[in-house]
């Protein structure tokens, strides 16, 4: 059987390129030839979701503190560095910005400034999903199996995927990988790129479970990636990616 050619999802956008989980960033990956763009949410103090990577706003952003001490009016006050004055985007804004291309959303879903879930965070990004008509085409990717096992449970999804830090892939070893993923039914794991051999990559597909890549953002790892045949290569270079893949 002939294995699909591997999707490539900007990661936040396309990090290398423009402002991370900026509106700019989404705007341009929607114009790319490209299958995916990568997020990552948080929620606000008055249950928004907005797309940010970190838990506090220091890094990315004009403000300070904790992302999720601020309601959604408020950090809509707040700039984005590197961009001409705009916003860190809510989550609708960045479905927003993919609306009018074949470019799916593959949101991830981080959990807050004391590693643990966000109550009600899951079912909120759905019902973005739901205002914007993207259920069907979009995937949630989580580090934390709950969150994951609750994202696959409300159902309609394009897919879920669980993502393993080094630590978790290490511990667990690939059998206990499969293990897990079969046991909460999950379709994709995730890891990244440096931790993928073919030994790996050959076990998971013998499984059935589809394998997802973050850190391939040059171009010896991006085309190790490629000759494995990951389903999915997230990447802050996509144009490289995308070039790359199409060379063959």
């Amino acid at each position: 059987m002939t294995h699909p050619p591997t999707a490539i999802a900007s990661h936040r956008g396309g990090a290398f390129l423009w402002p991370e989980n900026s509106l700019t960033a989404f705007r341009e990956t929607a114009r790319l030839k490209l299958e995916q763009a990568e997020c990552d949410v948080h929620a606000t103090a008055d249950g928004e979701v907005v797309v940010l990577h970190d838990t506090t706003l220091e890094r990315t952003t004009d403000g300070v503190g904790a992302v999720s001490a601020l309601t959604a009016a408020q950090l809509r006050r707040l700039r984005v560095k590197g961009c001409r004055g705009e916003a860190p985007p809510m989550l609708d804004d960045m479905l927003g910005a993919l609306a009018e291309s074949v470019v799916v959303p593959r949101i991830e879903i981080k959990a807050d400034a004391h590693g643990r879930p966000y109550h009600g965070l899951v079912p909120r990004v759905i019902g973005a999903l739901d205002r914007k008509g993207m259920r069907r085409s979009a995937w949630i990717i989580a580090f934390d199996a709950q969150v994951a096992a609750e994202a696959a449970g409300a159902g309609g999804l394009a897919g879920v995927a669980w993502l393993l830090e080094r630590v978790t892939w290490s511990g667990l070893g690939v059998r206990g990988t499969i293990a897990v993923a079969k046991a909460y039914g999950f379709p994709e794991i995730g890891v990244q790129e440096a931790q993928l051999d073919p030994e790996a990559c050959a076990a998971l597909r013998a499984a059935g479970i589809r394998i997802s890549v973050w850190g391939a953002n040059h171009e010896s790892s991006i085309r190790r990636m490629l000759g494995l045949g990951v389903d999915v290569l997230t990447t802050d270079d996509p144009p490289l990616a995308i070039a790359l893949r199409d060379k063959g």
